[in-house]
C-alpha cells in the first residue's frame, strides 16, 4: 500500500488522512524528520500558516522536508499548505519561511478574515465533471504564476488552484467539500492511481 504523508503539526489533517485512505493510500502522520521515511507523497494540510512554517522550523522538519520535496517529492497543499509550497509569500512575517518549490507569490488571507469565508463552485482543469465545490476559509490567492506552472482553476481571473511537475497546490479547502477528486487528481498524476 503506497505511503501518502500528511504535515501533522497544526491544521486540518484528519480529513485528508481520510480522504488518502478512502482512494487506497496509507495515510502517515508527519510530525518529525523520521516520519518522511517511506512515504511517497505528502499532503500541507489548510491551518496558520506563519505557527505551520514555525513548528517546521522547531521540529526539525522543514530542512528535511525541503530537501525531499526538492528532489522531487509530490506534494498537494491546501490553504497554508499552498503558502508553505510557494517561491514568495508577500505579506508573510519576517520570520515565515516558505518551502519555494511551487514557482508562485501567494497573498495570505487575500479574500478576507474569517467572517468573509464563502462557498463556490469551480470549474476545474482535469477533473472529471469539470466543477468542484470549493469552501474557502480565510483564503489565500496567487498574485504571480511561473512560467512552468499551470493554473487549474481561477476566481475572476485570480488563480486558485495550481500545478508544476508533482506539486499541487489549492487556496482552499478541497478535504471539507467531502469530495474526493482532487485528491484522486493529485494522486493519479503524482503517485499510483490510474487516471
Amino acid at each position: 500500500m503506497h505511503k501518502v504523508g500528511i504535515l501533522a503539526l497544526q491544521g486540518a489533517s484528519r480529513r485528508h488522512a481520510e480522504a488518502v485512505a478512502a482512494l487506497g493510500g496509507h495515510p502517515v502522520e508527519i510530525r518529525v524528520p523520521e516520519d518522511l521515511s517511506g512515504i511517497e507523497g505528502i499532503i500541507l494540510p489548510g491551518g496558520e500558516s506563519t505557527t505551520m512554517s514555525k513548528l517546521l522550523g522547531l521540529s526539525g522538519l522543514f530542512d528535511a522536508l525541503a530537501e525531499r520535496l526538492t528532489a522531487g517529492l509530490p506534494a498537494f497543499g491546501t490553504c497554508a499548505g499552498m503558502i508553505l509550497l510557494s517561491s514568495r509569500i508577500l505579506d508573510g512575517r519576517t520570520d515565515q519561511r516558505s518551502l519555494g518549490v511551487l514557482d508562485v507569490d501567494v497573498r495570505r488571507n487575500a479574500f478576507g478574515r474569517q467572517v468573509d469565508s464563502f462557498e463556490t463552485d469551480l470549474v476545474v482543469k482535469g477533473v472529471a465533471g469539470g466543477v468542484f465545490p470549493a469552501v474557502f476559509i480565510r483564503a489565500p490567492v496567487i498574485e504571480r504564476v511561473g512560467e512552468g506552472v499551470e493554473v487549474l482553476a481561477s476566481i475572476d481571473d485570480r488563480p486558485v488552484l495550481c500545478r508544476e511537475g508533482p506539486v499541487m497546490a489549492a487556496a482552499f479547502h478541497p478535504e471539507l467539500s467531502h469530495d474526493l477528486r482532487l485528491h484522486e487528481l493529485f494522486l493519479a498524476t503524482s503517485l499510483f492511481l490510474e487516471g
